[in-house]
């Protein structure tokens, strides 16, 4: 018996939108991979530190292929989201990816940058797009210190964002600060966070907080069909492992039912 053949996503299209420029950071363009799989209304992955997501970012020395992995999604299982890459400030990455300073004073400003994600960029993809209402119409995501900012939003914002995707995050800006501040906030009401990293991180020394980010998130009340823990034996810190490692993410993120 010859079994049906799995509809996934045919091509898509990328648009620019340019939202209401941030306060105290550079204003930009964000770039917008629209799938083309015939549904009228479909989430949308926020992606920081997006300069280099798509396939044919390749050239500027990485990417995620965040296009292809949506492209080759089951849309019997899963949805594909609509990805928006909001780009970094080369000049002042520190400041708007990690929400506590660095050593040497450096960075610090990443709740101010979420502000703006949340409340000028979301709003306007939103009036363009038609997205689920609420949180379920809205992940973030990122990897490294874009994937500890990604978690930090969700917590920050969970009645814009209803999910974060983490990849490889940098769990040990402003020492660990994290921690702490994950613990003083409430559980959203709506909350699925998918978590990985590789024990070849940082000589190893990555993976360990993100075990013990995964089992304070279980102690918390998530289960297994909230909170997706992936270690990877081979992981490194390469925006080639983030690709291997994003179908996954993307099918756990934003399964159906």
């Amino acid at each position: 018996m010859i079994s049906p053949r799995r509809p996934r996503v045919a091509s898509g299209h990328f648009e620019a939108l340019v939202p209401p420029p941030p306060r105290d950071f550079a204003a930009r363009a964000v770039r917008v991979f629209v799938p083309h799989d015939g549904a009228e209304v479909r989430p949308a992955l926020f992606l920081l530190d997006g300069q280099d997501v798509f396939s044919d970012d390749r050239a500027a020395g990485g990417g995620w292929g965040v296009d292809q992995a949506v492209a080759g999604l089951d849309l019997r299982r899963t949805a594909a989201p609509l990805v928006v890459a909001i780009p970094r400030d080369d000049a002042r990455r520190a400041q708007e990816l990690t929400p506590w300073p660095l050593e040497g004073g450096r960075g610090g400003e990443a709740f101010a940058f979420l502000h703006w994600v949340a409340r000028a960029v979301v709003p306007a993809v939103r009036q363009r797009y038609a997205l689920p209402d609420g949180a379920l119409g809205a992940v973030l995501g990122g990897a490294s210190w874009g994937g500890l900012c990604a978690l930090c939003g969700h917590f920050a914002y969970p009645q814009v964002f209803g999910g974060a995707l983490c990849l490889s995050p940098a769990l040990w800006v402003g020492d660990f600060a994290a921690r702490p501040w994950l613990e003083a906030q409430p559980t959203p009401a709506f909350s699925r966070i998918y978590l990985d990293c590789g024990a070849r991180e940082a000589e190893g020394r990555m993976l360990p907080p993100a075990r013990d980010l995964a089992h304070r998130l279980r102690a918390r009340g998530y289960p297994r069909g909230q909170l997706g823990w992936r270690p990877d034996p081979r992981g490194e810190h390469t925006e080639d492992h983030w690709r291997r490692r994003l179908p996954r993410a993307l099918r756990f993120m934003f399964r159906r039912g």
